[in-house]
């Protein structure tokens, strides 16, 4: 019978995955690189296949190691959720959270707040950052968990609620009636701009970016003073909005995908207690449908 893995080189390999690099993945867990290294080297040598390919400074998952990384991010989590089952005590601690803009302003504070009443020894840290900034701060170590948006140049998360999206002008306004379209949106990376951008082309309506912003703020005051037309989630809708569509000549959008990612650490514990929170309060996926896809960056 094989002996079986090493649940502390399967940490430190998911950190120099998240990371790329074995300098920082040695900080993330504590040690030297030298004894990172060698944990890698092990493991290497156990399952037969090299994990890493490296480039420079720079490395990245091999094809063997693509596959390993899911199965080892699930060994984590199990592994949390067993030593939970005989732990003792309150829960407590504090945790780096990120989350999009789009959704601060309406489902944060009734979210996080909720979150401080059954937990109060549970602190959390919040940053309001557009999804790719949050997801390159999780790569550099900066969160615990995020939510973000799942297609966002990344298939990578635990996908927990799916929103419409809606056209949005504003009441009264003349931005609707304008040719070519004026559209206020966010930059280049974001995927529902591609979206929007993807829809018009296919029905041939002329547009034209005129408001780009990666604050989700600022986009809608754009579209309250009737500077441009939008597009939002559900859930990002504010008063003063017109919800506009497909009699304006408008296309139909694809839902949004709102999805949580862990750094490989947050399994367990006040992560849990967290991402089980945030799931009950805003999810719409039933558990056992909910996906969770794991691919290395």
């Amino acid at each position: 019978m094989a002996a079986p893995l090493d649940l502390d080189q399967l940490q430190t390999f998911c950190a120099i995955a998240d990371c790329g690099s074995f300098t920082e993945a040695a900080k993330r867990v504590y040690k030297t690189q030298s004894a990172v290294s060698m944990q890698i080297k092990r493991l290497e040598e156990r399952l037969g296949q090299p994990l890493f390919a490296r480039d420079g400074r720079r490395v990245a998952l091999t094809t063997e190691g693509e596959g390993l990384y899911a199965r080892a991010r699930r060994m984590l989590k199990i592994n949390a959720e067993i030593i939970d089952m005989f732990s003792e005590g309150d829960l407590s601690g504090n945790i780096r959270f990120g989350v999009p803009d789009d959704y601060a302003v309406k489902l944060l504070p009734i979210l996080l707040s909720s979150f401080q009443r059954t937990h109060p020894k549970i602190t959390v840290d919040v940053s309001c950052q557009p999804s790719e900034v949050l997801l390159k701060g999780m790569r550099e170590g900066r969160f615990d968990i995020i939510v973000f948006t799942q297609g966002t140049m990344h298939e990578f998360g635990e996908l927990f609620r799916t929103e419409k999206m809606f056209w949005v002008a504003s009441h009264g306004g003349r931005a609707l009636a304008t040719d070519p379209l004026p559209l206020a949106c966010g930059p280049n990376f974001c995927i529902w701009r591609a979206d929007a951008v993807d829809a018009l082309s296919r029905i041939n309506r002329d547009f034209r970016i005129a408001y780009t912003s990666s604050n989700a703020m600022a986009i809608t005051s754009a579209v309250l003073s009737d500077l441009a037309v939008g597009f939002l989630p559900e859930s990002a809708l504010q008063p003063g909005m017109r919800v506009v569509g497909e009699e304006q000549n408008l296309p139909r959008l694809q839902d949004a995908q709102i999805a949580l990612l862990r750094a490989s650490h947050a399994y367990g514990g006040i992560y849990d207690a967290l991402v089980t929170h945030i799931a009950e309060s805003m999810g719409n996926l039933p558990g056992s449908e909910r996906k969770e896809t794991e691919a290395a960056e």
